[in-house]
């Protein structure tokens, strides 16, 4: 019986939960509703290729490719208060921003976004600026 509750637990959260792809035209939507943007990015790739204007930088990756878990969190926390706060995360190309939306998804977050094709191959290929530092 443990076994089915816990089972329903877990579905019921998964079923609630959403990590969706969205385009550019999207994206600006929802920056412009006030969604939170974060870039998940390492800080020699912000420098080279800059920033979508408004996010937050907030590395999730090391540059030998760890995770760097409980930085991320911890930062993120200030700006996301629950599992329920809608937000988008992009990185350069989407591979890290779409390996990192659907664990978040598993963790119950509810509404992560994250910028198909990421800044370059998303943004940057849709002709948007970026700011450069």
């Amino acid at each position: 019986m443990k076994k089915i509750l816990l089972t329903l637990a877990i579905l019921s959260v998964s079923l609630f939960a959403e990590f969706k792809t969205i385009d550019v035209p999207e994206f600006e939507k929802l920056q412009k509703d006030g969604l939170v943007v974060i870039d998940i990015r390492t800080p020699q790739e912000w420098k080279t290729t800059g920033i979508i204007e408004g996010a937050k930088k907030i590395t999730f990756f090391s540059e030998k490719g760890q995770p760097l878990l409980a930085d991320w969190f911890f930062e993120v926390g200030h700006l996301i208060k629950d599992k329920k706060t809608p937000f988008i995360i992009y990185c350069a190309h989407a591979s890290r921003s779409k390996a990192l939306g659907k664990g978040l998804e598993n963790m119950g977050f509810e509404h992560v976004y994250e910028l198909k094709g990421g800044i370059i191959n998303g943004w940057i290929k849709a002709g948007k600026k970026t700011l450069k530092e």
